[in-house]
């Protein structure tokens, strides 16, 4: 659509051009209609038109080629009673997690339950995206809770 409305705009400036050049052409050309300089504006208009044209049939493709769109269906597996209530954090629970989640959570521990998620980052040498992630995990098991502090968020043991 924006490139149809450039050809538009485009259009528009080249009508005014050649009316503008008409004009001048009619005030300063002292032959006349038969003026070569009038052949000359004609000659411009129509390679303007034509790159005109050009634009707006490469926006009509644009606008009537779209790629398919594809929908992805994934079925959910339903939880357990058991798996949907949240849990209190205790040491044993620990035993349950994995590696890195067990390291994040021995890093709240240590902090006294509360720490910048961004300093887990630093601590555990774990990026950015894969810290989200775990973190993600434990707060669906309820372990843990988020709170958006600025630009960064504090990581608070529930």
């Amino acid at each position: 659509m924006l490139i149809i409305g450039i050809a538009l705009i485009l259009g528009v400036i080249v009508f005014l051009f050649n009316s503008a050049m008409t004009k001048i052409v009619s005030t300063s050309c002292s032959h006349g209609p038969s003026c070569t300089m009038y052949g000359e504006i004609k000659t411009q208009t129509y390679i303007a038109d034509a790159i005109i044209g050009v634009i707006v049939i490469i926006g009509l493709v644009f606008m009537f080629t779209k790629e398919n769109e594809k929908v992805v269906v994934k079925r959910i597996k339903p939880y357990k009673e058991s798996e949907l209530k949240p849990k209190k954090f205790s040491k044993e629970s620990l035993k349950d997690l994995d590696s890195d989640e067990r390291s994040v959570m021995n890093l709240l521990l240590k902090n006294k339950g509360s720490i910048f998620q961004s300093k887990i980052v630093d601590e555990t040498g774990i990026n950015k995206v894969k810290i989200t992630r775990i973190l993600d995990g434990l707060e669906a098991q309820g372990l843990i809770e988020r709170k958006r502090r600025g630009m960064t968020n504090v990581v608070v043991l529930k």
